[in-house]
């Protein structure tokens, strides 16, 4: 591109597209350019929000064809919910065939609901020889990537490379009842989470002058339950919250998921990913661990360690809100306060990355070939826990599989 700064578009208008918009304050070559969602109030609603915050002054598109074809929309970031996402790329790619001009596309995590899917976006792009980037986030999150960079700086040099990543995410629930479905969303807590956990721990496990797909998967390994939103009590306050949309006594999703996931290196040494996560946290709200251990050495990340705390009494009452942290479930006592959400998850660095890179002409270091990589991980984890077995790689079974709980058909 000839231009110093990429005019960006944005496909969806909810949660996680606010975070990214929040996020362009710290990056200074992009603007928002456009926006798209099927309601149109909601669209406007983000595009004020930008405004808001000096990053743009939105056009607000009625498709994701009229977007593309607009010419201050260099890029577009899929932001919408996972059942629209493919639909979405093959609008995009029909409007380029037709004429239309954009430098890249970054979809939101995790990239498809199966393998299937997938790979039909991979295609998609590669038939009009699009830049895509893979948004997940969490791998360009600050304290995960100074941590790396310390341990494989001063630590594997002398000691080894390190042989096991643990990460975690953690929380009350989703935000909009399409989350909580299995069939929109592809799945529950494991499509929706363990997608973060399993690529942040690979990239810990993966040295930094190594490719992305150096660490081979052999083994995959999963239980899935649902452990509190089927109690009559929850499934019935979840049918209330969600306007009679979601009913887990008839139709539910995971809301815990554990997996670990054995790969090796290019010399054949074994490493190891033991992934957790919830949708049944209590506590202060969004919890996110990582951890890398190796011979002599260690490192942790807790985002619910926060530098910042604040305490408020009995006496002071208000109205619930996520003003402290994400996902946040009290308003009063000892409460954890994360200053800057959209930087310390790793949106600011994540986007900074993507448009330095579209603009420069190359592929981002994360790519649609990761997320592809990440969701045939999330398949065998599906497939082991229904089937209570070792999945072992190469998985050709994985290619046409699709989850019990994506069909709504799973019982727990």
């Amino acid at each position: 591109m000839s231009s110093e700064r990429l005019g960006i578009g944005i496909v969806g208008s909810g949660f996680v597209a606010k975070f990214h918009i929040q996020s362009l304050v710290s990056v200074r070559d992009a603007d928002l350019a456009a926006i798209t969602s099927p309601t149109r109030a909601h669209a406007e609603e983000a595009a004020q929000l930008a405004r808001s915050l000096s990053v743009g002054s939105p056009q607000v598109h009625s498709s994701v064809a009229e977007m593309v074809r607009d010419p201050a929309v260099d890029a577009i970031w899929i932001c919408s919910p996972n059942d629209t996402r493919l639909a979405v790329v093959e609008e995009i790619v029909d409007a380029i065939e037709r004429g239309a001009e954009i430098a890249g596309v970054a979809c939101e995590k995790p990239l498809a609901r199966n393998v299937a899917e997938a790979k039909r976006m991979l295609d998609l792009a590669a038939r009009v020889k699009l830049l895509h980037g893979y948004l997940e986030n969490q791998i360009f999150a600050p304290s995960l990537v100074r941590g790396k960079e310390i341990i494989w700086k001063r630590a594997v040099p002398i000691a080894g490379r390190p042989y096991l990543a643990r990460a975690a995410e953690e929380h009350s629930g989703p935000h909009t009842p399409w989350f909580w479905s299995g069939v929109r969303q592809g799945g529950g807590v494991l499509n929706d989470m363990l997608c973060h956990s399993y690529e942040a721990g690979r990239f810990l496990l993966t040295a930094p002058d190594e490719p992305r797909d150096a660490l081979t998967v052999t083994k995959v390994s999963a239980q899935i339950a649902s452990l509190k939103w089927t109690r009559k009590e929850y499934s019935e306050a979840l049918r209330e919250q969600t306007q009679g949309l979601i009913d887990y006594a008839r139709a539910p999703a995971e809301d815990f998921a554990h997996a670990t996931v054995r790969l090796e290196t290019a010399e054949g040494v074994p490493v190891m990913v033991e992934a957790t996560t919830s949708w049944t946290f209590v506590g202060a709200g969004l919890r996110l661990r990582m951890e890398l251990l190796g011979p002599e050495y260690s490192m942790q990340v807790d985002t619910l360690n926060s530098e910042l705390q604040v305490f408020l009494s009995r006496r002071v009452t208000g109205s619930e809100g996520e003003d402290l942290v994400e996902k946040q479930n009290a308003e009063q006592g000892l409460m954890p306060v994360v200053p800057d959400e959209a930087a310390t998850y790793g949106y600011v660095a994540e986007n900074r990355h993507m448009v330095r890179a579209f603009l420069a002409g190359r592929e981002p270091d994360e790519t649609w070939a990761d997320g592809l990589a990440v969701t045939e991980v999330l398949m065998a984890c599906y497939l082991s826990a229904e089937q209570e077995r070792v999945v072992r790689f190469p998985a050709p079974e994985l290619e046409h599989f699709v989850p019990a709980v994506a069909q709504g058909t799973w019982q727990p």
